[in-house]
């Protein structure tokens, strides 16, 4: 039991501490993805970021040093492209990126819904990037989120997925926009648009039930 509840302990505590630097290497003006794929040294901010989280959050920062064995070893697990890379994230589920201009973003409300986008784990990354950039420069929704290389038992297969979140799925012209936008990054197949309210009643797709509301 001590060892389950020392893994979960560390699985909250980098969650925590991923997103407060997200925030802060953000606010200190190039956010964490510019600078890992700009090669862009970091390591003055990353280790003022945790000496931070250090002092508000003694037990969490003693998780995560105690899993990884030291700050070096997270510097360098994110230079390498942790919570930025798909394929190269193995200590989250998702990655998410907002749309800076969209606000206080809460993709949980029922008007709430998202693009689903289904790629080969062999070409996610890049489509992330495109998406990713896309949604920053705020071209598509409120917000987007990619499934990464953890292991997710909720899967249903190999295949990774991007959800590009709109503000209200009753506003069919700034879905269809968004929609349009993906085209333009590559993604021509069809793909559905599925609302918050159908995902928190449970109602996943099976053979003869349709839970998307928009298709095309």
């Amino acid at each position: 039991m001590d060892d389950v509840d020392s893994e979960a302990l560390a699985d909250a505590a980098y969650g925590i501490f991923e997103i407060l630097l997200n925030k802060e290497l953000l606010a200190r003006g190039v956010p964490l993805f510019a600078r890992v794929e700009g090669g862009i040294d970091f390591e003055e901010d990353f280790r003022a970021i945790f000496a931070a989280f250090e002092q508000d959050y003694p037990p969490l920062a003693a998780a995560l040093l105690a899993r990884f064995g030291s700050q070096d070893a997270i510097y360098d697990m994110l230079k390498r492209g942790e919570g930025v890379t798909p394929s190269r994230t193995t200590q989250m589920y998702w990655i998410v990126e907002d749309n800076p201009s969209a606000g206080e973003v809460d993709v949980t409300g029922e008007q709430v819904g998202k693009w689903l986008i289904f790629s080969d784990a062999a070409d996610v990354d890049a489509l992330w990037q495109k998406v990713r950039d896309a949604t920053v420069a705020g071209d598509l929704g409120i917000s987007s989120k990619v499934s990464t290389a953890r292991p997710n038992p909720d899967s249903r297969d190999d295949r990774k997925v991007i959800y590009v979140y709109t503000k209200d799925w009753s506003d069919e012209a700034d879905v269809m926009r968004v929609r349009e936008r993906l085209r333009a990054l590559g993604v021509t197949g069809r793909i559905g648009y599925k609302r918050n309210i159908e995902t928190f009643a449970g109602e996943y797709a099976v053979r003869g039930k349709k839970v998307t509301y928009y298709s095309v």
